[in-house]
C-alpha cells in the first residue's frame, strides 16, 4: 500500500487489490469536506434540471483518457447547487485517479444524468452506444433504476456511489459508505467494551429508520438491547418530550447512541443535559455523521465514540487534488477515484468478459483511499472501519481499521 503522500495504485497482491478510501443534508452536504457523507438517505438527492444537457465534446463533460477499454462515467454534473459541485468534483477525481494509474488502458465515457432517473438511463445508453463495458455511477439513488434499465439483458455492471441498499442488486454495486457498516463496527466495539444497555436516538427521516433496523439487528448479534428507543423530528421544541419519556429508563442503561450529526446531534445531547440527565454517565457512540467541527467543539460530546474511515487516506488525497485543481475535494469524490483506479487495475488483469462478477466481488477485496472494501454478490459492501474518539481537536483513532478481510 502506497505511503501516504504518494499517489495511489491498484495493484494485485497475494490478498487484495492494493491502493489505498466515506452519508447529507446528512449533517455534511455532500460538498462538504466532512469524513462522513450521504448522497440519499440524508440530503434527499438533487433538484436537477427536467432532462439532461448533451455531452460536451470539450471541457467538464468531455471523455477522459484514450485507453481501448471504455467505461462510463456517469454523473449530476449540470444538477443545482451541491449536487452538481459534488459531480464536477467526482469528474476532477476521475480524471486524477487516471492521471495517476500508470500504463491506465481506459476511457472514461463521461455523461451527464442531471440527478434524475430519465438523465441517467439516456446518459448510460449513450455510454453504451460509444463501447463502455462498465458503468461508474449513477450518484443518486434516484437515478441509480434508470441506468439499471439501460444494461438489462447485456451484461454491463454498474458501480454506484448511492448509499441506498434499495438500489444494489446483483450486477449493481455500491461503492458508497453504508449505514449497515456503521452499525455493525460501533455496536461490535461498543460490545467489545462490555456494553450491553443502550439508549438510542435517532431522527424521524429515511436515515433514522435504516439505522433503526441495522442498530437492533446488530444488538441482537451481540446479546445487548435497547432499553429505550425514540425518534425525533426536526422540530427541536418537541425533544423536550423525548427527554421526558426516556428518563425512567436512563439508570438501567450504559451506553447512549445517537444517530445524527452537526446540529441534531448537539442539541439532542443539550436537551438531555436540560432535562436533568447526566449524559457522561453513559459510554455515548454516534455513527460518521459525528465527523463534524460543530461536534468535536461540544464539550458534552467529548469522549464519545464514532465508526469511520482512517481520516490520513483522505487527507492524502486532498492534498493531492488540492494541488492538481487548486480546490478542496468533497467526500464523495473520494468514492469516483477509486471507482476509476478500480476498474483500471482490473482492466489490466481480469479475463474474459471483463469485469465479470467474480473479479468484483472477489472475497480477499480491494483497498482505497479510505481502506479496504469489498463487493457483496447482492450489490451491497463492506468496509474496514476505525473507531474514533471525539476530541476538540478532531477525531482521535481508538481502534484501527482492519486492513484485510476474514474468508467468506
Amino acid at each position: 500500500m502506497p505511503g501516504a503522500g504518494r499517489p495511489a495504485r491498484l495493484r494485485r497482491t497475494p490478498i487484495l487489490w492494493s491502493r489505498r478510501a466515506a452519508m447529507a443534508g446528512m449533517a455534511a452536504s455532500v460538498a462538504g469536506c466532512s469524513t462522513s457523507f450521504n448522497t440519499d438517505l440524508f440530503s434527499g438527492g438533487a433538484s436537477p434540471p427536467a432532462k439532461p444537457d448533451p455531452a460536451p465534446t470539450s471541457g467538464i463533460g468531455a471523455n477522459i483518457g484514450a485507453g481501448s477499454i471504455k467505461a462510463g462515467l456517469i454523473l449530476p454534473l449540470s444538477a443545482n447547487g451541491n449536487a452538481g459541485a459534488a459531480g464536477q468534483a467526482m469528474r476532477n477525481a476521475a480524471e486524477m485517479a487516471l492521471a495517476e494509474f500508470n500504463g491506465a488502458n481506459i476511457q472514461l465515457v463521461v455523461k451527464d444524468d442531471s440527478g434524475s432517473a430519465p438523465g441517467a438511463r439516456l446518459a448510460a445508453q449513450q455510454a453504451l452506444d460509444e463501447g463502455a463495458e462498465i458503468l461508474l455511477g449513477p450518484l443518486f439513488a434516484n437515478a441509480v433504476p434508470g441506468a439499471k434499465q439501460a444494461v438489462r439483458g447485456r451484461g454491463v455492471p454498474i458501480i454506484a456511489f448511492s448509499t441506498d441498499t434499495n438500489v444494489a442488486s446483483p450486477g449493481v454495486y455500491l461503492l458508497s459508505f453504508l449505514p449497515e457498516a456503521d452499525i455493525n463496527r460501533i455496536v461490535s466495539f461498543a460490545a467489545s467494551q462490555g456494553k450491553r444497555s443502550f439508549i438510542a436516538l435517532m431522527p424521524s427521516n429515511a436515515y433514522g429508520t435504516v439505522v433503526e433496523g441495522e442498530f437492533k439487528q446488530a444488538l441482537a448479534n451481540h446479546n445487548a438491547r435497547v432499553v429505550a428507543l425514540e425518534r425525533y423530528a426536526e422540530d427541536k421544541s418537541r425533544i423536550g418530550d423525548m427527554v421526558r419519556r426516556i428518563a425512567p429508563a436512563a439508570k438501567g442503561a450504559d451506553a447512549l447512541f445517537i444517530a445524527d450529526g452537526g446540529d441534531g446531534v448537539v442539541d439532542v445531547i443539550a436537551a438531555l443535559a436540560a432535562g436533568g440527565i447526566n449524559v457522561r454517565q453513559f459510554a455515548r457512540y454516534g455513527t460518521q455523521l459525528w465527523e463534524d467541527p460543530k461536534v468535536f467543539s461540544d464539550a458534552l460530546l467529548e469522549g464519545g465514540l464514532y465508526p469511520g474511515p482512517d481520516p490520513g487516506g483522505f487527507r492524502a488525497f486532498s492534498e493531492r487534488y488540492r494541488a492538481r485543481y487548486r480546490l478542496d475535494p468533497p467526500r464523495p469524490a473520494a468514492l469516483a477515484y477509486d471507482a476509476v483506479a478500480l476498474v483500471a487495475a482490473l482492466g489490466k488483469t481480469s479475463g474474459s468478459p471483463r469485469f465479470s462478477s467474480g473479479d468484483l466481488t472477489n472475497p480477499s477485496g480491494f483497498a482505497g483511499i479510505d481502506g479496504v472494501f469489498r463487493f457483496r454478490p447482492d450489490g451491497t459492501n463492506q468496509r474496514g472501519l476505525a473507531v474514533l474518539r471525539v476530541t476538540s481537536g478532531g477525531g482521535q483513532i481508538v481502534a484501527p481499521a482492519s486492513r484485510s478481510f476474514e474468508a467468506g
